[in-house]
Formats: structure tokens, sequence, C-alpha cells
């Protein structure tokens, strides 16, 4: 964040850090070769280089990777990022917020779950959103310890709970 100067610059290097992570993850060749003690650091950067231009990183992403290659932390790329992620949300006066869904929103919809959930926060909401067929319907969204249940499963637990 220092180095960037900005939320929004560092911003932009964690999503790209983020896409970064998510080929790694999805290569097995390429965990093996930053999980190699044995693979010299050069080596290592001229792959990380050429991945890197190839989807269009920016120079400073590309510096932040080197320092992580350097201190053989590319294994710990997530929690870094997550971190990045949260001093950019603090920076933003901006929340995390998980939602699940029993189906795929449109960005309509998505629009107006983030516009209701930043009056339930009072700030703005950053959403990782994925579906979970179980819900039947509805949402399901956590903001740090505070869980909104608006799923139709979660009224049959509830119907269930005053039953019993």
């Amino acid at each position: 964040m220092d180095v960037v100067q900005s939320p929004e610059k560092a911003n932009d290097v964690r999503h790209e850090l983020e896409q970064f992570e998510a080929v790694r993850k999805s290569s097995r060749q390429l965990h093996d070769l930053y999980a190699n003690p044995g693979i010299e650091h050069d080596t290592k950067m001229r792959v990380t280089g050429a991945l890197a231009k190839r989807l269009g990183f920016s120079d400073m992403t590309i510096k932040v990777l080197g320092v992580v290659i350097g201190n053989h932390r590319m294994n710990d790329l997530e929690p870094i990022v997550e971190a990045l992620a949260e001093m950019v949300r603090e920076a933003t006066n901006t929340v995390a917020a998980e939602v699940r869904t029993a189906a795929r929103l449109t960005p309509e919809e998505e629009a107006q779950l983030r516009q209701t959930l930043e009056k339930k926060a009072g700030r703005k909401v950053e959403m990782t959103v994925s579906t979970d067929a179980a819900l039947i319907g509805g949402f399901v969204a956590r903001i740090g310890s505070e869980v909104f249940d608006a799923s139709v499963l979660g009224k049959i637990e509830k119907f269930r709970e005053s039953l019993g």
C-alpha cells in the first residue's frame, strides 16, 4: 500500500496477484516450480515474468512477485493477497461479504443485493458470490461475524426449530 501510494493502485495489484495465484494453483508444474528450493531464483523470475507479461500485469505486480519469490513465500501468496485485500478494504472503508445464493444472480440482482448489504453494514461492501443449490431459494450473506439468512432453507430450519 505504501509503495503504490493509493488504495486503488494497491487493489489493482491485488487483483493481478489473485489472478496469478489462480493460475499457479491450477498448474501442478507451476506449483512444483515455486515449491522447489533447488530451482534458481532467476529461473523462477523468468517464468514469472513470461507469465505476467502474457497476463498483462503491471510492472509493480511483477516487482511484488519478485519479492515474494526472493523471500521463498510463493506458497504463501494467498494469505499475502488476503492481507493486502484487508488493507485496501480498511483504507476504503469497505467490508468483505461472502454471499451464497441459490441461483446465479444477474448483474442487476447483484447490484441490488450489494446495495441492501451496504445499508445493513453502513459502508461499502465487496462481495464474493457463490451458488449453493441446497439453499433452495434466496441467499445467505456473511459480513464478519454477522450472518444474514434470507434463504428458503433458513426459513425451513427456523420453522423446524419453532416446532421443536
